[in-house]
């Protein structure tokens, strides 16, 4: 399992061993998303690129630029679909810790020949994607707006269109950060704010069950495991005080739930 948020260093650990290697990925200020990549290695979108990652040395070669007329922009969360695009989107300068300049992100696709798309823009913080079985729906979470939208996906060609919203969360209850998908169609929502992952059903728009974590602010989540059925679960300390982490000493931590009686699917890989 390979992690990092909000800064430029990546973090790999093997489960089921003490194994842990930590790399400063060069020439990035952050590193928001990393990929396993099809031919070996990693890759990442830091800062305002996508680039390969060498995980050893830290080395990493740039792919591709984006938003280049917004300069103080940067790269949130991202992931790769089933044809091996890697997907990403942006978010705007924080002048205050985690409140951004409002709609001045993309969503992006990183195509198998380094070719960059843009698929709709006015984005706040581009945050968890996550795509259902037969690969026909894909979920996307823009974080202030509080909920999860879908769209059609054509797999194929790698478009979306008919965007519509399937789950709104309730006031209160934090923001939705990091996302997942079960094998059975069930998303997995970390609530940043909220100190819990909620198991939503995209069909009717219900939280059906709650996962209470002794931290505040998770950003992610993610099935893994020999049988993918462990959730590990990331969080956040960066923004912290030293009397906030003095109240939530596991801030920052990675978690696994076990026991869960669902499973995940394993994460697609990048194909260029």
């Amino acid at each position: 399992m390979t992690m990092t948020a909000w800064c430029s260093k990546v973090f790999q650990w093997r489960p089921g061993t003490e194994i842990l290697k930590k790399v400063t990925v060069k020439e990035a200020s952050t590193v928001s998303a990393v990929v396993p990549r099809q031919q070996g290695g990693y890759v990442v979108a830091a800062g305002r690129h996508f680039g390969t990652l060498d995980i050893e040395t830290g080395e990493m070669i740039r792919l591709a630029e984006i938003d280049k007329h917004k300069t103080e922009n940067r790269f949130n969360d991202g992931k790769c679909d089933a044809n091996g695009r890697f997907w990403a989107g942006t978010m705007g300068p924080e002048k205050v810790p985690t409140k951004p300049e409002l709609e001045q992100g993309t969503l992006y696709s990183l195509d198998k020949d380094h070719n960059v798309r843009c698929h709709f823009d006015k984005v706040s913080i581009s945050n968890g994607i996550a795509w259902n079985s037969d690969n026909t729906i894909m979920y996307f979470i823009d974080t202030p707006l509080n909920r999860v939208d879908a769209f059609h996906f054509d797999l194929e060609q790698g478009t979306i269109g008919n965007r519509r919203t399937v789950v709104t969360f309730p006031d209160g209850s934090g923001f939705p950060d990091g996302m997942c998908i079960d094998a059975d169609g069930m998303l997995w929502v970390a609530m940043y704010f909220g100190s819990v992952i909620y198991r939503v059903d995209p069909l009717t728009g219900t939280i059906i069950r709650n996962i209470d974590l002794p931290v505040s602010c998770p950003t992610s989540c993610c099935f893994g495991g020999e049988n993918f059925d462990v959730l590990y679960v990331t969080s956040a300390s960066h923004f912290f005080s030293e009397e906030q982490l003095a109240k939530e000493p596991l801030a920052g931590s990675v978690f696994q739930v076990t026991n869960l009686g669902v499973t995940g699917l394993p994460a697609n890989a990048y194909g260029g």
